[in-house]
């Protein structure tokens, strides 16, 4: 037959059927990418890998592609590097959830809470940061980032370890039945829509001196996280207000010049948060080399008054004293002279630097209550430059409760900003009167005049506009299971608040008008740094529209006003504008300003003005007319019901106005009868007569 050539490498031949029978010859061309992808694969099956073997694996950044250009190459290279970074975390996370799953295993843990994520805390800068104004900075009431991240080692896991020896479900109960129902609208936050109605104090606050092993693990898990979120916040304006240098001093002193903090009200959250604050002033002297060793730990007081939430509060509360109720100094002697037990010199009494009164006052119904808690909590404030925290729930009730310890502060605790007092020397009268002393308002106020949402005492009914200020803090997987949220962790607390600087005058005398019309007219170009403490503040979210934007500040004049401010005044003011948030102190001026009326609603007793009103109202008329033989009464002008009726009601009226008209159709059916009778008889007698 003869010698065959042998085939070529990249042809083959395949056997074609015909018609007849018969098959034929048809070479083709092997593709070459396919026979060597062939290859490999016959190459694996027939040595296949075992553990000790070698392997060549691509190089990192390859891409089995042809790219077109050198874009698109340099594109791909970029796809594959990022797809490699993400592969290889993935493998991380994957094996340290083995790990943590295998440890869980082996210790044999099982609890139905949620695992806590760990929270970033610090401050970010944001790119647009750089193109704001000094002056809009530093007026900022909330941080970078908005949200505040409770701190994880110090108070979510020592809570958390807590709570493990009860179950969900039954903390849940117990804390929904605490705190007023499911979304727990009376704790230190209220839920959106419970807000209106609910205008009462917190449930279950800490100075209750009756509480279950249940209710003290509600109270931890319902009630501290949103009250450190709210106290924090304050705090941090504070430290805003009267300068980082007022904390630092002291800490440079040492144990000696260590801060007394008393918490009444937040159960230990007050004490966390200042915690934290100490601890970000230390950290920056301890950059600076200006001190050296461990931060002095100071003073700290919290009223617990109950025993089993003493217990749990001292997992992470160290080195605390812990009161079942406030000291009451005002109605102790003094330990000198009279008394056996007494001693030569009378006993120094003990005072606080910081005191952050939360939810105290809201509980108390009658004035002489809250005279006399204020009487105390001022009593135990230090007189060199104590500060003074009163905070409430961010409802109109609240706000009076806060606005009223506000007026009482200034009235009879402090002098007025021009020095002189209300009453001579001669008028006054140690029973009667106090002797006043110098200290300013620190936050969130800009006037010492009376507050232009409280004009008049006491409460008020209708009210709208309040002041108030919201805080959004990170929740913790234990809170967000008390909310019945699982997806969202984004909590929000709003409140109302006054801070009060005992023994020191406010920096600057600039004040009232004048401070208002320089206010007005901007500090973006002057040389001269203004007083933050004489800003207006944001009262109310800004009012973005297309080429300006629209302000409602509390003026150091103390009036509500409505500054508008457009893109033609300046660029850089208008920017700053659109980015403010709700708290923020103003500080670039505006081009109008116009006031705006305040909806303080109605009080109680409001001099007789419904009554006139009433009566320029037009009379009513009753028409009195006779129906089938009985009295039909019609009034004119009678006002009308415009409230909707209830599936309930309606049916009701249904039903009447049925048996009304059976009730007529009856009666004219006994009418009927009767004439027919009546015709009857009068038809007998005249046939008898017949």
């Amino acid at each position: 037959m003869g010698h065959v050539s042998p085939r070529p490498d990249d042809k083959g031949t395949l056997l074609r059927q015909l018609d007849c029978g018969k098959f034929e010859e048809v070479t083709y061309k092997i593709d070459q990418r396919i026979q060597h992808i062939e290859e490999s694969h016959d190459a694996d099956a027939e040595y296949p890998c075992t553990p000790g073997s070698e392997t060549v694996e691509k190089r990192p950044g390859y891409v089995d592609v042809i790219a077109r250009s050198q874009r698109e190459h340099d594109a791909l290279k970029r796809l594959a590097e990022d797809f490699e970074a993400a592969q290889n975390s993935r493998v991380l996370k994957e094996d340290e959830g083995a790990g943590t799953e295998q440890e869980h295993m082996e210790q044999g843990e099982s609890s139905s809470w949620p695992p806590e994520e760990e929270q970033v805390s610090g401050e970010r800068e944001l790119g647009e940061t750089r193109r704001f104004h000094q002056y809009t900075l530093e007026g900022r009431f909330h941080g970078s980032p908005v949200e505040i991240p409770l701190p994880r080692d110090e108070f979510i896991l020592p809570i958390r370890e807590l709570l493990e020896r009860s179950h969900l479900k039954h903390v849940k109960q117990a804390a929904e039945a605490a705190f007023g129902g499911p979304g727990l609208p009376t704790s230190p936050s209220t839920p959106e829509g419970r807000k209106n109605g609910l205008m009462g104090g917190v449930g279950l606050p800490p100075d209750q001196r009756q509480m279950s092993e249940i209710e003290a693990d509600a109270f931890l898990a319902g009630y501290l996280p949103p009250a450190y979120a709210s106290v924090m916040s304050i705090l941090r304006e504070v430290r805003r207000r009267v300068g980082g240098g007022w904390i630092q001093s002291r800490l440079k002193q040492g144990q000696q010049g260590c801060f007394s903090v008393l918490d009444a009200g937040a159960g230990g959250a007050g004490l966390v948060a200042w915690e934290q604050v100490v601890k970000a002033e230390w950290c920056l002297l301890k950059e600076k080399g200006e001190v050296i060793g461990p931060r002095p730990t100071g003073r700290k007081t919290v009223v617990a008054a109950s025993d089993r939430l003493r217990h749990r509060l001292k997992h992470f509360l160290h080195d605390t004293t812990f009161l079942p109720r406030l000291p009451d100094y005002e109605h102790s002697g003094e330990m000198q002279g009279e008394h056996l037990d007494a001693g030569a010199k009378p006993q120094t009494r003990k005072s606080f630097d910081i005191i952050i009164a939360s939810h105290l006052f809201l509980k108390e119904k009658q004035d002489h209550y809250r005279q006399a808690i204020l009487n105390n909590l001022w009593s135990l404030l230090d007189k060199n430059g104590g500060i003074l925290i009163v905070l409430e729930k961010a409802h109109p009730r609240g706000f009076e409760a806060v606005a009223h310890v506000r007026d009482t502060v200034l009235n009879q605790f402090l002098l007025p900003e021009s020095g002189e007092a209300k009453i001579s020397a001669e008028d006054l009268n140690p029973a009667y009167h106090r002797e006043l002393e110098t200290g300013h308002i620190v936050a969130p106020c800009s006037n010492h005049g009376p507050c232009p949402m409280y004009q008049e005492p006491g409460q008020s009914k209708g009210r709208k506009d309040y002041c108030r200020f919201n805080q959004r803090f990170v929740q913790p997987s234990f809170y967000s299971q008390m909310l019945g949220k699982h997806a969202n962790n984004q909590g929000e607390v709003e409140f109302s608040y006054v801070a009060i600087q005992r023994g020191s005058p406010r920096s600057s005398h600039l004040a009232g008008p004048e401070a208002t019309a320089l206010a007005f007219q901007g500090y973006e170009k002057s040389q001269e740094r203004p007083d933050m403490q004489t800003l207006p503040r944001l009262v109310l979210p800004p009012l973005k529209r297309k080429g300006h934007v629209t302000l409602d500040v509390c003026t150091a004049e103390g009036k509500i006003e409505r500054w508008t401010v457009p893109k033609s005044f300046s660029k850089l003011a208008y920017h700053d504008a659109r980015k403010s948030r709700w708290g923020d102190l103003w500080a670039l001026g505006a081009k109008t300003r116009v006031a705006r009326n305040v909806r303080a609603g109605v009080g109680k007793d409001d001099g007789g003005k419904r009554a006139a009103a009433a009566d320029k109202k037009k009379r009513r008329k009753v028409e009195v007319a006779m129906d089938n033989g009985r009295l039909a009464a019609t009034e004119k002008h009678a006002p009308k019901d415009r409230r909707p009726k209830s599936k309930a009601a309606k049916q009701r009226d249904l039903m009447k106005e049925l048996f009304d008209a059976e009730a007529r159709e009856e009666a004219q059916l006994d009418r009927e009868l009767d004439e027919e009778a009546e015709a009857e008889l009068e038809e007998a007698e005249r046939r008898a007569q017949l």
